[in-house]
Formats: structure tokens, C-alpha cells, sequence
């Protein structure tokens, strides 16, 4: 019985962490949308743009990753 407590409670875990990614997906969606919005009316300040994009991709991934090790320690 306890074996199978800890595969439900296992699994339970999965299909939090696989909630926990949409958020992030979401997000990085929206960056790069936006980016791509400001670059497409402003194309001179495509680097900067670029640069601030990265950097909120790798932020928002963060969330995905913290997702991720909390399902470990979990």
C-alpha cells in the first residue's frame, strides 16, 4: 500500500510541474511577441531589443527551472 502512495504522490508531483511549466511558456511567448512587435516598428534599436528580450527569457525560464527542482525536493 505504501508503494503505491508514494507512485500516486509521484505522480501527482508530474502533473504539477507540468502546470508549472505552462506559466513559463506563457511568458516567453509574450516576450518574444513583444520583441518582435518592437523590432518590426522601430528597427534601428534591434540590438537593444534583442539584448532586453534574452534577458527576459532566461528570467522567465528561471521560474520553469525552480519548478523543476522544487519537483525534486518534493
Amino acid at each position: 500500500m505504501e508503494g503505491n502512495i508514494e507512485g500516486l504522490s509521484s505522480a501527482i508531483a508530474l502533473v504539477g510541474y507540468g502546470l508549472a511549466a505552462i506559466g513559463p511558456g506563457i511568458g516567453i511567448g509574450i516576450v518574444a511577441g513583444n520583441a518582435i512587435t518592437a523590432m518590426a516598428r522601430q528597427p534601428e534599436m534591434q540590438g537593444t531589443i534583442r539584448t532586453t528580450m534574452f534577458l527576459g527569457i532566461a528570467f522567465t525560464e528561471a521560474l520553469a527551472l525552480i519548478g523543476f527542482v522544487l519537483f525534486f525536493i518534493a
